[in-house]
Formats: structure tokens, sequence, C-alpha cells
């Protein structure tokens, strides 16, 4: 019993601490000691399990933090279990989120059978986890995957990941069956997410 109990106190003074490093962030605390001690406290990964099989997902918290600290708080109220992939383009991204809008990534297709040379920079790679540069709450955190290339990335997405494992997981879930407007004929959703400091 005595066990349990310094269990809890040991996750609950830890859950604390998080939410303090939170709160010290987004009030603009500029003690950049401080916030970095906390930054690698936090989860460096994630894994998604889906219909598919697991995507492991490196997340850049160095780049984005506000969005990687959004999305980790998203993670640990369960915001993504059960969220369906509403969107597969083949050979450029899949989407998932709540919105069934497919606003600009319909485009990206028709622009991207016109570039003759791509941008390999880090941000055009195949691979990216990335979120819409739209503001965002807790309602609209969509997801984005690419698996192939996109010049113009950078201009429709806020990159904060890159899958590290489950690449071939990805590639599953762009080979389903879609209709006119790229969504899957079957329901594919992200059963659960699960954050780790370390894969």
């Amino acid at each position: 019993l005595f066990f349990l109990y310094a269990t809890y106190r040991h996750w609950s003074q830890r859950s604390r601490t998080q939410i303090e490093y939170r709160q010290s962030v987004f009030k603009g605390d500029t003690d950049n000691s401080f916030v970095d001690l906390k930054k690698s406290d936090l989860p460096g990964y994630a894994i998604l399990d889906t219909a598919k099989g697991s995507i492991t997902v490196e997340l850049f918290k160095d780049n984005f933090p506000e969005v990687v600290d959004q999305f980790l708080d998203l993670c640990h109220k369960g915001h993504f279990n059960g969220m369906l992939f509403r969107h597969v383009i083949k050979h450029y991204v899949i989407q998932a989120g709540d919105s069934d809008k497919l606003e600009a990534a319909e485009d990206w297709t028709l622009k991207g059978k016109h570039y003759s040379q791509l941008d390999t920079s880090l941000k055009h790679e195949a691979f990216m986890l990335g979120t819409s540069k739209k503001k965002r709450d807790n309602g609209a955190f969509e997801l984005f995957i690419t698996t192939a290339p996109i010049p113009d990335l950078n201009e429709k997405l806020i990159v904060f990941g890159k899958v590290v494992k489950g690449e071939d997981s990805v590639q599953e879930i762009e080979e389903v069956d879609t209709d006119d407007h790229y969504r899957p004929k079957s329901s594919i959703a992200i059963r659960s997410v699960t954050l780790k400091q370390s894969v």
C-alpha cells in the first residue's frame, strides 16, 4: 500500500510540474534554462496505433514548442482516440481530423503534377507530420502525414514531426480505395496515441 501511495505521489508531482511548465511558456516566461530543463522532460515520440498498424513519430519540440505542447495535451485528453482519416491522396498526403472539408489538400495534387523539380529540404520530405496553419482549437487540430515530397509544404502546414517507424503502415493507409473526393470508402481510425521519451 505504501508503495502504491509513493508511486501516486511521484506521478502527481511530475504531472503538476509539466502543467506548471506549460503555463510558464504561454505566459512568456523568459527563463530559458528553466524552459529547456522542463522541455527535456516532455515526451519526444508519439506512437499512433491505427487499423493498418503503428506509426511512430519523432516530435520537433524545439522547432514549434507551442504546437507540440498542444498536441501532447490533446493526446493526454484522448482527443485523437477514434479520430478518422478523412482524406487520402495517394502519393501525396493522408489527413486525419474531425473536419470533413478537404480545403487546400486537393489543390496540392494538381500543383504537384506540374513541378519538374522538388525542393529536398527537410520540410519537403515524405513522411512528415504537420497540422494546418489556420487557427487551431481543440476541435480543429488536424493531422497530416505526407507520403511524397511537397514543394510548398511549409506554406500549407506547420511541420512538427517526422515518421521514424511505421512508414509501411502509412503506405497501407494511402492504398485504400477512395471516392472522387479522396474520402476512404471504409473507415480507418487512430485507435490511440502512446507518448514516450524515447524509442
